[in-house]
C-alpha cells in the first residue's frame, strides 16, 4: 500500500514528525507519546508509523493531523466518501467497520476501569448492523456562500463552523443522500435562500418528512417550489419559522404521520419529524430485545423508564406485561408517550410524569411508588441526580443505556461504591457506525 498524503500537508512540512502510533482515544483519534507528551493524531491508527504535524499544542499534549501514513496498519480501509476528511460527520471510515466496533469496546472498558474503578462481571457481545445508509435522524446546515457557488448543505466541516460542500453521504438512507443537489437547488430558488440555516431530515416507515427552519417568512412562490419538490421526490415538506413546536406539515397537506415499529414486541410508536429518536432504526430494535433481555420484565411488575422520551423502552415493558411508569422531563414527549400507549391498547399497564431528573431526590424517586426494576436511558449528561438519590429500598435490578461511557462510568462509581449494586455486565451497541460515539448498556443487581 501506498504511503497516505494529507491534504493538509502544504505549509505543514517544517513542523512535521514521526512516530509509531499506540492506541485509539475516545474520539478515534490515534495517541502516541513524544518527549513524554501525549499526542493525538486525527487519522492515525493503532501500529502505524506516521508523519504528523501539530495544529494545537499546550504544555502536556498536543493534537495533530497526519501528513503521510508511512506503515499502514492493516485493518486501514481506504474510506468510501469522497468527503471523508473534510467532513466533520465521520471520523473512523478509514478503519475497518470490525476493528470500529472493537475499538468502541476497549473504549467502554477503559472508561469504567479508569473513570468507575470497576470491570464488568461479563462482556457482552457487541450489538452491530449495517455500517452504511443507517441514519434516519440528521440536521443539515444550510449557508449561502456566494465565493464557493452559492447554496452549501452539509454537515460542518472538521474543527470549523464552515459547511462542507457535500454531494452525498453514505451514512444517510441512499434516497436521502441522492436527494442533496436537488436541495441545493430548491434552496437556491427561495425567495431568502440566506435565511434558512437547517433542513431537519427524519425517516420512518415508508415516509420522509424534511422540516425547513427559516427566519423570515416563506412567500407565495416558495410555498410553489416545496409543493413542487414534495411530489418530485416523494417527501413530506414541514416548515420550523420558530422552535421545534413550532413545525408544521406543508405539503401535502393531508397525509399520515411518522411512525416506527417494534415487531418483536408488537409496538408502533408515533413521533414528529423534529421529536428525539434513535437515528439507527436497526440497532434500536437490537438493542431493545437486549434491553428487555436484561430487565426481564414479567406480568406484576412495576418498573420505571426513567428519560422515557417518547415512550420507545416504555411500551415493549408494557407488552410484556410489566406496569410501566415513565418519566421525561419535555411535558410534549410526556403526553406523546402516553398517547403512543394508548393507540398500542397499553394505557393501563402504564403512566407517564414530566419531571426534572437532573433535580431528582431521595423523595422524588420515592414519589414514584415501589418498584421492581429500573430502566435509565439518559442524555449524555448521564443520571448523576438519580443514582445518587438512590435509597435503601430501591429496586434490585438496573438496566441503564448510555450513550456517553465517561458519564456511565462516573454513575456506575456511585451505583458500585455507594449504593452496593455490582456491576454484572455490560457491552456497546453501535449507533453510530463510521463515528466514535459509542452507545452502551449495562447491568447492575444487588442482594
Amino acid at each position: 500500500m501506498a504511503p497516505f498524503i494529507s491534504g493538509r500537508q502544504v505549509m505543514r512540512e517544517v513542523a512535521c514528525r514521526e512516530a509509531v502510533i499506540e492506541s485509539l482515544d475516545h474520539e478515534g483519534r490515534g495517541v502516541t507519546h513524544v518527549d513524554g507528551k501525549t499526542i493525538f493524531v486525527d487519522g492515525a491508527l493503532p501500529s502505524e508509523r506516521v508523519e504528523f504535524a501539530p495544529h494545537r499544542i499546550k504544555p502536556s499534549f498536543e493534537v495533530a493531523d497526519v501528513l503521510r501514513v508511512l506503515e499502514p496498519s492493516s485493518q486501514r480501509v481506504q474510506p468510501p466518501c469522497p468527503h471523508f476528511g473534510l467532513c466533520g460527520g465521520c471520523s473512523m471510515q478509514h478503519l475497518d467497520p470490525a476493528a470500529q466496533v472493537a475499538a468502541k469496546q476497549r473504549v467502554l472498558e477503559s472508561a469504567l476501569w479508569h473513570i468507575g474503578r470497576v470491570r464488568p462481571d461479563v462482556l457482552y457481545p457487541a450489538i452491530v448492523g449495517p455500517d452504511w445508509a443507517y441514519r434516519y435522524r440528521a440536521r443539515l446546515t444550510v449557508r449561502l456562500v456566494p465565493s464557493k457557488g452559492g447554496v452549501l448543505i452539509g454537515f460542518h466541516e472538521r474543527r470549523s463552523s464552515y459547511v462542507a460542500p457535500m454531494e452525498q453521504c453514505a451514512i444517510l438512507p441512499q434516497h436521502v443522500s441522492a436527494m442533496i443537489p436537488r436541495l441545493r437547488e430548491l434552496v437556491a430558488g427561495l425567495s431568502a435562500p440566506d435565511r434558512l440555516p437547517q433542513i431537519e431530515i427524519a425517516v420512518g416507515e415508508g415516509l420522509t418528512v424534511l422540516v425547513f427552519r427559516h427566519l423570515l417568512p416563506m412567500t407565495a412562490a416558495d410555498d410553489a417550489l416545496f409543493a413542487a419538490f414534495s411530489a418530485a421526490e416523494n417527501v413530506q415538506v414541514w416548515l420550523q419559522p420558530g422552535g421545534p413546536d413550532s413545525a408544521y406539515r406543508l405539503y401535502p397537506k393531508d397525509a399520515p404521520g411518522l411512525v416506527y415499529t417494534l415487531p418483536e414486541f408488537g409496538v408502533s410508536m408515533a413521533f414528529r419529524p423534529t421529536d428525539f429518536t434513535q437515528v439507527n432504526m436497526g440497532i434500536n430494535r437490537l438493542l431493545m430485545r437486549r434491553t428487555m433481555q436484561l430487565l426481564d420484565p414479567r406480568p406484576g411488575e412495576r418498573i420505571a423508564d426513567l428519560f422515557c422520551g417518547l415512550g420507545n423502552f416504555s411500551l415493549p415493558i408494557a407488552s410484556l406485561g410489566a406496569h410501566v411508569v415513565g418519566v421525561e422531563g419535555s411535558e410534549a414527549l410526556v403526553r406523546r408517550a402516553g398517547e403512543n400507549a394508548a393507540d398500542n391498547g397499553l394505557a393501563a399497564l402504564s403512566e407517564f410524569h414530566a419531571a426534572n431528573l437532573f433535580e431528582a431526590t431521595e423523595d422524588s424517586l420515592a414519589a414514584l411508588g415501589s418498584l421492581d426494576k429500573l430502566l435509565i436511558d439518559p442524555p449524555r449528561e448521564g443520571a448523576i441526580a438519580v443514582v445518587k438519590a438512590l435509597g435503601p429500598n430501591s429496586p434490585r435490578r438496573i438496566v441503564y443505556v448510555s450513550c456517553n461511557p465517561a458519564t456511565l462510568a462516573r454513575d456506575t462509581a456511585v451505583l458500585t461504591k455507594e449504593k452496593a449494586y455490582r456491576l454484572k455486565g455490560a457491552g456497546i451497541a453501535n449507533m453510530f457506525p463510521q463515528t466514535s460515539h459509542v452507545e452502551s448498556i449495562a447491568l447492575f443487581e444487588r442482594d
